[in-house]
């Protein structure tokens, strides 16, 4: 079969994650970006004599010879091109219907201050997160009004030359690069059918914080865009990717048109203990392990169901995290997790499971260091996963929202009063009152609890804070 395109261009901006971009794009066997290819300074990346065997002084004599090099090279090639790289080979690209276009965008003001912070550390890319460099940066306005009028003038000439040709391009967002999905989506845009199972682990981000914790005058910046909001400057980054709508872990009552999707590390089993005991079963008498098929099959015969979440304050479901998958782990992912934290990154962690000499000072201390690993890892500066106990809330509702919302979102403190009302509509005037579980902890929470830890979970959990109203845990 005929491939579509010769060979690609990547048009980004520095502080853009065309880096990320590029790591991700060379996963693929039969794709190969070969860097700044047409960079005036260098060619490819800093310290190279060639590209495709062609030097910089070939290249600066005639860029086309590079050009014509990807087109014979033995694997589909591309290049990243800024807007201030060899302009004789813009209008060849853009007039070319067989050189793929892809457009990497990201918030100017996001990239204007990751390219300050940048600058100021000598840092441009970040492969292990112990080693990441931080400093604030200060905002100059006129510069970043010349920095945005660049941009913006480059991307209108782009769309332009695309719209009198006749050509489309593959947009990307920089929030879009974590997606596996996307990137496999940009391999089949350039006609190649492998896909990535995972994307790449190397590159980190290197600034997940707010604008507000990285610009020293920040004041400055939200007075000079004032009329200006297109840039969402309060927005609280969010790094965690898609989590799907993980149907396998509904529970549903056998009898009552009761649908439970519950979130990880929140209160399951008090939950599904009500539920057996409002249908009269044991808890085996719940159905479980749904599939999409199945899940259907049991709407259909449960007439004017109702489905329901219970979301549990970030303090306390991190907690729950914290010792039902990192300390309490005897076997498994979660023990080899402990392992890794443990000598990775030396979390001061027991060996095993608790035991009697375990105190509330040792817990306290892993759990303060296990917070400061939640928030690099949901900022995507880990190369351990994100997992589902831990991720947000909101991130998780949000998955469920791909097949379908919950009817109600209960929190968990108030389940006394809404489980019971939540059965009323369904017909169950004798529910019964929601059970209490015993965690079992050797270390409660309530003993290491203080305004430290509250201040740590609410910069990781940020959202969630915001989208329910959460107060302190206390």
């Amino acid at each position: 079969m005929t491939k579509p395109f010769d060979y690609f261009v990547v048009f980004a901006e520095m502080r853009t994650g065309s880096n990320y971009l590029e790591a991700n794009i060379n996963g693929f066997e039969g794709l190969s970006c070969l860097g700044e290819a047409f960079n005036p300074h260098f060619i490819g990346y800093p310290n190279k004599d060639d590209c495709l065997g062609v030097s910089l002084e070939q290249r600066t004599a005639d860029p086309q010879v590079l050009i014509d090099a990807m087109k014979s090279n033995d694997v589909l090639s591309g290049f990243r091109y800024f807007h201030d790289h060899e302009p004789r080979v813009l209008n060849t690209m853009l007039e070319d219907p067989r050189c793929a276009k892809i457009i990497l965008t990201r918030n100017p003001l996001d990239s204007y201050v990751s390219w300050k912070i940048a600058q100021a550390t000598g840092q441009w890319k970040l492969t292990d997160v112990r080693r990441r460099r931080d400093s604030k940066v200060k905002f100059d306005g006129v510069e970043f009004r010349r920095h945005v009028e660049e941009l913006q003038d480059f991307q209108v000439s782009l769309m332009r030359a695309l719209q009198v040709s006749g050509q489309t391009a593959f947009y990307i967002a920089y929030e879009d690069l974590h997606d596996l999905q996307v990137m496999n989506g940009l391999a089949r845009f350039l006609g190649h059918d492998e896909e990535l199972e995972e994307l790449n682990q190397k590159l980190k981000r290197q600034n997940p914080s707010p604008l507000s914790e990285k610009v020293s005058n920040f004041g400055e910046v939200t007075l000079a865009l004032a009329d200006l909001d297109r840039f969402n400057l309060n927005r609280t980054p969010n790094f965690e990717p898609r989590h799907g709508a993980a149907v396998p872990s509904y529970v549903a009552c056998a009898a009552s048109p009761l649908l439970f999707l519950p979130l990880r590390s929140g209160p399951t089993e008090a939950v599904t203990k009500w539920m057996a005991k409002m249908d009269r079963v044991g808890n085996d008498g719940l159905i479980r392990k749904f599939s999409q098929k199945s899940l259907r099959q049991w709407k259909k015969a449960h007439k004017g169901h109702r489905s329901f979440t219970v979301i549990r304050h970030p303090v306390a479901r991190v907690h729950a995290a914290f010792y039902d998958c990192i300390l309490a782990a005897e076997q498994g992912p979660y023990k080899k997790l402990r392992n890794t934290l443990r000598r990775v990154y030396k979390m001061p962690l027991p060996k095993d499971p608790p035991g009697a000499e375990y105190t509330a000072e040792a817990h306290r201390a892993g759990f303060v260091a296990f917070l400061g690993f939640v928030k690099a890892n949901l900022a995507g500066q880990t190369s351990l996963r994100q997992d589902s106990h831990w991720v947000s809330q909101t991130t998780a509702l949000q998955g469920f929202g791909d097949l379908s919302l919950p009817d109600m979102i209960v929190r968990e403190d108030e389940m006394m009063s809404y489980l019971p009302a939540l059965a009323m509509q369904v017909g169950r005037m004798d529910a019964p009152d929601p059970v209490t579980v015993d965690t079992g902890y050797p270390v409660a929470l309530e003993e290491i609890y203080d305004q430290e830890i509250e201040k740590l979970c609410q910069d990781i959990y940020k959202r969630d804070y915001i989208a329910f109203g959460f107060d302190s845990w206390t």
